[in-house]
Order: C-alpha cells, then sequence, then structure tokens
C-alpha cells in the first residue's frame, strides 16, 4: 500500500507511504488518493483531514519521474480528477484539509500543499515548483493556484525560476499558516486538529463550500448563491444545540446533524 488511510475520533489521516522515493506520486498512488478521497466525500463522520508524507525527507517530491506513465501532451490530456493527487483543484470535498508538511514539498507536492485549507510546516520544510528546470510545467494546479494565493510578482518568480521557498518564506508570503521545529510539528497539528473540532461540523463544510465555490464571483453575486452545504448547516440540530450550549454556558455537543 502506497497511502495510509485512518479514520478515527472524527479525523481521517492520509498519509503518503513511499519513503524511499520522497513520497513521489506514481500511478498506483494517484489511483490510491483519488481512491481516498472518494471516500472521505461519502462518509459523515468525518471532520478535517490531515495529509503528509512518511519519514523526514519529503512532504511530496511530485510526480515520479523515475518511472514516468505518460509524456506531454498525453500527461496533460488525461483526466486527474481534482488535480495532482486528486487534492489540488478538488472542488467537492467540503471538510477542513491540513497539511503537515515534513519536508520538501516539491512540484505536484507544492500543488497537493495550495489544494489544501491549512498549512503546518517543520522549520526544514522548503516548497517549489520546479517543472520547467526539466522542460515540464506545473500543470495539475500550480500555474493557477500559486498566483491566486500570494501576490503576483512573487508568484511568477517562482513559477519562472523554479526557486524553492523555505518555510519561513512562505510563511512571510502566506502560503503557510504556522511553521515550527520538526519535534514539535505533530503538537502544532493536533491543535489546528482540536480548534477545528471545537466548531460545528456543518458550519465548515458551509464554509468551505462557499469560499471554494463563489471565489470568481463578486461579493453580491457570492452573497447570493444557495449552497447546499448552507441550507443544512442553517437547518440543522447543532444550529440549535450551539446557541443553547452558550446559553447554558457549556462546551456543545455537536452531532454532525
Amino acid at each position: 500500500m502506497t497511502v495510509r488511510y485512518a479514520v478515527e475520533a472524527h479525523v481521517a489521516r492520509v498519509t503518503i507511504d513511499r519513503p524511499a522515493v520522497m513520497n513521489a506520486v506514481d500511478l498506483a498512488t494517484e489511483a490510491e488518493l483519488q481512491r481516498i478521497w472518494k471516500d472521505i466525500e461519502q462518509r459523515d463522520d468525518v471532520r478535517v483531514v490531515v495529509l503528509s508524507g512518511e519519514g523526514e525527507r519529503a512532504f511530496c517530491a511530485g510526480a515520479d519521474l523515475k518511472n514516468p506513465s505518460v509524456k506531454g501532451v498525453e500527461y496533460w490530456a488525461a483526466a486527474r480528477e481534482g488535480g495532482f493527487g486528486g487534492i489540488a483543484l478538488r472542488e467537492t470535498l467540503d471538510v477542513p484539509v491540513i497539511a503537515r508538511v515534513n519536508g520538501l514539498a516539491l512540484g505536484g507536492g507544492f500543488e497537493m500543499v495550495l489544494g489544501c485549507d491549512i498549512v503546518v510546516a517543520c522549520e526544514e520544510a522548503s516548497f517549489g515548483l520546479p517543472e520547467p528546470l526539466v522542460g515540464r510545467m506545473p500543470l495539475d494546479g500550480g500555474m493557477t493556484l500559486l498566483q491566486r494565493q500570494i501576490p503576483f510578482r512573487q508568484a511568477m518568480g517562482i513559477l519562472f525560476t523554479g526557486q524553492r521557498v523555505s518555510a519561513r518564506r512562505a510563511l512571510e508570503l502566506g502560503l503557510v499558516n504556522e511553521v515550527v521545529p520538526r519535534a514539535e510539528l505533530d503538537a502544532a497539528v493536533q491543535r489546528w486538529v482540536d480548534q477545528i473540532l471545537a466548531c460545528a461540523p456543518l458550519s465548515l463544510r458551509a464554509i468551505k463550500q462557499v469560499v471554494r465555490r463563489t471565489s470568481t464571483l463578486s461579493p453580491t453575486d457570492a452573497q447570493a448563491v444557495r449552497l447546499p452545504a448552507v441550507m443544512a448547516a442553517l437547518q440543522s440540530q447543532d444550529a440549535d444545540e450551539g446557541v443553547l450550549a452558550f446559553q447554558q454556558k457549556r462546551k456543545p455537543q455537536w452531532l454532525g446533524r
């Protein structure tokens, strides 16, 4: 198995397990990731996802160039639902996704990070899109996502040079939420997990759905959209529970319905 996947206490943990090749993604790994995202989308017990890579060298070094399956136009034309790793451009996964960046995030690995909602990185982590250096392009989200998430000229500097960006620099650019020493990485990720789990899960699904599906609209047009997750959250038992818990000065007990 090239990807480890487990769900416990409402947390799905997805770990690319190919440390010998810096967690590079081959066809089998891509297929397994696609299966996992679809499974999470069909479950109502998952409230947050943590995505990481095995070992200390790399989160994910991108596509496995030592065993490429297709080249050039064939790769570009091939259907890859959700972009690289199934997550870079995915619009149907409505639960929060945290990237636990434990090392290099290059090429498709960086694209996967760009597709996550929250990013926590260790101090040794670095990010980059080196595709132009090997005659390729970041086709699965890099060219379209990076320019939307950081200032234009900073994005173009990264895209045009293939340069690596340190974790601290990524934090300055707004690509990362938090940078910590490696020994504190899991604790930092868990803090984010706990904060997310303290919120009503249907509210978070609604928030993510609105943010992801109305980002190209004007604020007025976005406000007028009636998305299913918003309606479900407004009419949920949890909406009543939240108010009641506040009135009774206790922690809410979320049911996810």
